[in-house]
């Protein structure tokens, strides 16, 4: 796994870091290297440990075990105002009494910055965030969305080494939620800054980091780009928290090439993959990868018959529970205006997926 790299990469460095509450292991002996310039996602439900590695990475909570660097220099011991680390959190924590300018110059006061250094910076940093116009408001006369970009504005005003964002876009709805997403993930690629973000939101994950790294139980199980995590996951876990899957075990009757042949159910299987005949294996299937049809297809590696149990319709999409006789309920997710199956349930209908569209899985 890429959390092993080697330590001399400029960036930040967690070196089998633990953080221990009594017996509660929130942190258990993670290694993480974050390349200078990276916006790296900590993903994972609550309770995983995700929260506890920022707060550490921030100096707000000590490591049990184990040493963080910065550009290889130890700053385990380091408090949080001698590590130069930004901090947006989803509270946002601004100053109701003070102006939108005031709020931003807040970190260069602070630290002593004389007047005629600060007000350029501050200027400039309300125009990378599009809040120039709004610098003499006060917070209760903004919006949501304004607001978390005085957040941001604050945290990056003093040219942080990092950024740590803890869920910053959790009070927002889900319109303005994707439009600041769109807008933070422009602002990292002109500062070229380190973003570590935290969240559980697995869209927010996908459509934001060059990286992400999945935690359970204190542990960091799957670390890789999101378009890797999404099409390879490597366990039953990391396949069904980030995004929808249908899950199935197989017995694997023969092995040909790279190609599996498996029997589930009593129906014959055809699938991409490596595993000893005999053995038993767990496949994953995103619900978008699987066809629809009304009458039985032709010449498509995969078909199994079943009956509609149960539909949505989301604009785009139909999605479709099928029931089948060998493989249990089946979800797909057919483009709507590409269908070619009306939803009604009971209906008589054939689901099919090609021998690449699954993925073998370890079952944890």
């Amino acid at each position: 796994m890429d959390s092993k790299q080697d330590a001399g990469v400029q960036g930040l460095t967690l070196r089998s870091v633990s953080k221990h509450y009594g017996n509660v292991r929130a942190v258990d002996d993670v290694d993480l290297v974050v390349p200078k310039g990276e916006f790296l996602t900590l993903l994972g439900p609550s309770g995983s440990g995700k929260t506890t590695m920022l707060m550490m990475i921030a100096g707000f909570a000590i490591p049990t075990s184990g040493d963080i660097l910065l550009d290889q220099r130890v700053i385990t011991g380091l408090p949080p105002e001698k590590r130069n680390f930004g901090m947006v959190f989803q509270g946002y924590a601004l100053f109701p009494h003070m102006t939108v300018a005031q709020n931003v110059g807040f970190p260069l006061k602070v630290r002593r910055m004389a007047r005629e250094t600060a007000q350029p910076l501050i200027e400039k940093t309300l125009d990378l965030v599009q809040l120039g116009h709004l610098r003499d408001r006060l917070p209760r006369q903004l919006s949501g969305g304004q607001q978390q970009r005085v957040a941001l504005a604050r945290a990056l005003v003093f040219a942080p080494d990092i950024l740590l964002l803890d869920e910053p876009l959790g009070a927002l709805d889900k319109k303005l939620r994707s439009e600041v997403q769109i807008e933070l993930k422009q602002l990292h690629k002109r500062l070229g800054t380190t973003f570590i973000y935290v969240t559980h939101d697995q869209e927010e994950a996908l459509s934001m980091s060059d990286r992400i790294a999945i935690v359970r139980d204190g542990k960091f199980v799957q670390i890789g780009g999101p378009g890797d995590l999404y099409e390879r996951p490597d366990s039953r876990f990391v396949a069904d928290f980030l995004g929808d899957s249908n899950f199935m075990t197989g017995k694997v009757i023969g092995q040909v090439g790279d190609e599996l042949a498996l029997e589930a159910g009593g129906q014959n299987l055809r699938q991409i993959g490596h595993a000893p005949v005999g053995s038993e294996v767990l496949i994953a299937l995103r619900p978008e990868k699987v066809s629809v049809h009304a009458n039985q297809p032709a010449g498509v590696d995969n078909v199994v018959p079943g009956v509609v149990e149960a539909f949505s319709y989301f604009g785009s999409t139909n999605h479709f529970i099928v029931r089948t006789k060998a493989l249990g309920s089946i979800r797909a997710a057919v483009r709507a205006w590409q269908s070619e199956v009306v939803p009604r349930e009971g209906l008589d209908v054939f689901v099919s997926w090609t021998r690449d569209a699954s993925v073998v899985v370890r079952d944890d």
